[in-house]
């Protein structure tokens, strides 16, 4: 194909058996989530990383009232310059997104003077701001986890309503916090640069605060410290994840013990997804045998991963990093950084996108998921997650009664067949569709996707013995690769190994207390792999583009996360 041209088998009209986009019937303020169109080629189009795994049908109601919705309506809001946020285009199961970009001279100058006046303001207030709307959400999320629709489906249908009105909520909340963090943080790379400051650095400088994610790995470890106190070490060594429980319920007063103790960590913990609005992904609270097999790994480990230790090392290496950038500074130098550095300080984004998925990313979609396997209750189906393979309007059609379920039922087989179809499909997917551009600007597409210079070189020459990427987490380290292209198999990676895939979210970081390295495909400097490897003290280098098509499980790697390289060292047949 020449390089603007989408490839055929991608302009879908139909992407479910039985189910047209232009029926999808969701929000959007400037662009809906669709199929491929032949003149979408005249834009730059990667695979979105935060979706290994693809979307059930009715994840798509997710994803265009969830971030497609919030990234055009805070883009507006806030507003971005140059870009009108992000839009997306469905190819089976996955999902390629792009910026809105503004391009006509007059608005973009218009617009940066709406964003001069409103970004100052919010960051001042951002702490406030950011503990009313998890009060918000908090409300929202325990009316309907503490509520069960009941079986008719006019109540599911409430359920159902409200679910998505959180999603919409939760995702409006998401990115009218993300984008003037984000921009905040790249005026202060901007200031660094111009200060001859090495904008690797500044992740160091934001590094060492506390977040929900990192107290939930806190009590993940709490549990693994348990099983040894108790005795059940055996029992995990020779159980498979998904019947550890299973065999717990069985195994004596200790493993009781365990088991009381380990739901109440879920009832706090549990309420989160092995992917980011994965509504395929059973939470901890419904199927615990993701954090049970974290905690079977873990109990490899010749010693527990020590959170205060690191913790210390992680505060002072920032402390010394801001000192040593200070000391090169004139008077005058000095007073823009100091100011610059508190206002990031102050309005974290490196904090905040790992808190904020405590609330949102890994939880908000968990009552839609909810409605849908009521649903398959009320109505007899064969599976209970069957209605996950409705999409919306089908759903509210069954709901009021307006289609009977066995007209439905058959479409489901085969839209289950076309998902694990696809979803085995993305090891050969394209990194990227359409045309390359000179650069992004869109700073959620530059510095979370990881789009830069560095991404597109690696995918012109991919070949090449050492990978380049954005050096996210100092320091090298070489061991064996675990290349994985979802979360689903993440309790196997065992201490030592190199994770490999295109990209991490939270529900990754139980593994960073065991590995050597980290190396993605996809991210920037605010990426997920970048913050918690920093961390967890471990060398990270993001954006490689090629890491999952250039090495295997197996292979031997160094992953030096100063230079931003990766070199293979021995290759496995």
């Amino acid at each position: 194909m020449t390089e603007n041209q989408i490839p055929s088998e991608y302009c879908l009209e139909e992407f479910y058996p039985g189910f047209s986009p232009h029926d999808m019937d969701s929000a959007y303020k400037c662009d809906r989530l669709d199929t491929f169109k032949p003149d979408d080629g005249d834009l730059f189009w990667p695979l979105d990383f935060h979706y290994p795994r693809g979307f059930v049908p009715l994840g798509f109601l997710v994803v265009a009232d969830g971030p497609c919705w919030g990234l055009q309506i805070a883009a507006d809001n806030v507003p971005l310059p140059t870009s009108r946020g992000i839009k997306a285009r469905m190819v089976g199961t996955h999902l390629y997104a792009t910026e809105i970009p503004v391009t006509d001279p007059w608005e973009i100058e218009s617009r940066a003077v709406a964003a001069g006046e409103h970004i100052p303001a919010f960051l001042e207030t951002f702490p406030e701001t950011w503990t009313k709307r998890v009060r918000e959400l908090e409300t929202w999320l325990h009316h309907l986890e503490g509520s069960e629709p009941s079986g008719s489906l006019a109540d599911i249908g409430n359920y159902f309503e409200k679910s998505v009105r959180l999603i919409r909520r939760a995702w409006e909340i998401h990115f009218e916090m993300m984008y003037p963090l984000v921009a905040n943080y790249v005026g202060f790379y901007g200031l660094c640069e111009e200060l001859n400051i090495d904008p690797s650095q500044i992740g160091r400088f934001l590094q060492g605060y506390d977040t929900k994610i990192m107290e939930t790995d806190r009590q993940l470890w709490g549990l693994t410290r348990r099983v040894r106190e108790l005795g059940l070490e055996d029992l995990f060594s020779v159980t498979s994840p998904d019947r550890i429980a299973p065999e717990l319920e069985v195994a004596g007063p200790d493993a009781t013990q365990f088991l009381s103790e380990l739901r109440e960590f879920l009832d706090v913990y549990g309420r989160r997804s092995e992917g980011i609005i994965d509504l395929a992904s059973a939470p901890w609270i419904e199927d615990p045998a993701s954090p049970l097999g974290s905690i079977k790994t873990f109990l490899l480990m010749d010693h527990d991963h020590d959170f205060e230790q690191a913790g210390r090392e992680v505060v002072a290496e920032r402390e010394e990093a801001i000192v040593s950038a200070r000391s090169r500074l004139t008077a005058e130098e000095l007073a823009q950084f100091d100011a610059a550095l508190g206002a990031c300080q102050h309005a974290n984004f490196n904090w905040w996108n790992e808190e904020h998925n405590f609330y949102i990313d890994l939880r908000a979609h968990l009552p839609l998921r909810r409605a849908a396997t009521a649903l398959s209750e009320a109505v007899g189906a064969d599976n209970p997650d069957d209605g996950l393979f409705l999409f919306g309007p089908e759903i509210r059609s069954v709901v009021a009664g307006d289609t009977k379920w066995s007209e439905m039922s058959s479409l489901v087989v085969e839209r289950r067949d076309y998902y694990e179809d696809w979803k085995a499909r993305r090891i050969d997917m394209p990194k990227m569709l359409g045309t390359t551009p000179e650069e992004v600007t869109d700073p959620v597409m530059k510095e979370v996707f990881g789009m830069g210079h560095h991404f597109f070189a690696a995918l012109a020459d991919p070949s090449s013995e050492i990978l380049k990427g954005v050096p996210a987490s100092a320091g090298s380290a070489e061991g064996p690769a675990r290349v994985l292209f979802s979360p689903d198999d993440l309790h196997t990676v065992l201490p030592g190994e190199v994770l490999v895939c295109e990209a991490t979210s939270p529900n990754w970081t139980p593994a960073f207390a065991k590995i050597a390295a980290c190396d993605c495909d996809s991210g920037g400097t605010l990426t997920h792999a970048s913050i918690v490897s920093r961390e967890y003290r471990i060398p990270c280098v993001t954006g490689v583009a090629v890491a999952t098509s250039r090495i295997s499980t197996g292979d031997r790697i160094l992953v030096n996360g100063s230079t931003g390289e990766v070199t293979l060292l021995d290759e496995i047949d």
